[in-house]
């Protein structure tokens, strides 16, 4: 059985967790920055878990994930 290829954009944008959870970056992180609030720039920076409907396509996109 040959090897699978992983999606490189996809390698990129997700990462995944020890429990197995796949995390993301916000989107807007750095466009238009300087007009928004403090806490808005700051909740940013912080990773946050994949919905269930989509992580079915991004461990398509992983398989070695």
């Amino acid at each position: 059985m040959p090897k699978i290829k992983t999606h490189k954009g996809a390698k990129r944008r997700f990462h995944i967790t020890g429990s197995g959870k796949i995390m993301r970056v916000k989107s807007g992180k750095s466009h238009l920055r300087r007009r928004k609030s403090k806490r808005t720039r700051r909740l940013f920076d912080e990773t946050i878990p994949v919905s269930a409907a989509d992580r079915v396509r991004i461990k398509r996109l992983l398989p070695y994930g």
